[in-house]
């Protein structure tokens, strides 16, 4: 099936639920949307199987459609002549999410909140960035000099495009 085709129905699901996913592919009267469902059951299945994920939590983070090999063949036409038909295929993938309930984010961000409290601003090791800003002139200099010492690599892609 061409991939222009499958991608009006994989667009259609794209971060839907599993459940309400699965409605939409059962009621949509194009042809893609068998594989593409089947394509959803097997995700679904590997994320549980796998992950010992919930299926109630999933959804379609992603979903994308490219281009598969190509089956080159001829019809014949008037005169002797032969006209090219390409059989396209497609590559489904499908990649899914997991949805974490609101009370479990409240929960994370206060453990990390408490986490950070804890740890004194002194204890925190500075960066490179910031010792290179804290730090006198003639020391900056010398800090710019040692990365711009690794060849023409770096120097080419530390460049900026104008």
């Amino acid at each position: 099936m061409a991939p222009r085709k499958v991608r009006v129905v994989a667009n259609l699901i794209k971060g839907l639920n599993i459940d309400q996913a699965r409605a939409q592919l059962r009621a949509l009267p194009k042809r893609a949307s068998g594989p593409v469902l089947k394509t959803l059951n097997s995700a679904v299945a590997n994320a549980e199987h796998n992950f010992q994920l919930s299926k109630d939590n999933l959804y379609i983070a992603k979903i994308f459609v490219d281009g598969g090999p190509m089956l080159k063949r001829w019809m014949p036409r008037a005169m002797g002549r032969a006209s090219a038909i390409q059989k396209k295929t497609s590559h489904l993938t499908v990649i899914l999410g997991e949805r974490i309930a609101a009370k479990a984010v409240k929960k994370a961000i206060k453990a990390k909140a408490v986490q950070t409290k804890q740890v004194p601003e002194t204890a925190l090791e500075k960066t490179a960035a910031e010792k290179i800003k804290s730090a006198p002139r003639a020391e900056k200099k010398e800090a710019i000099a040692k990365e711009r010492a690794g060849g023409f690599a770096k120097r080419m892609f530390r460049r900026k495009s104008v």
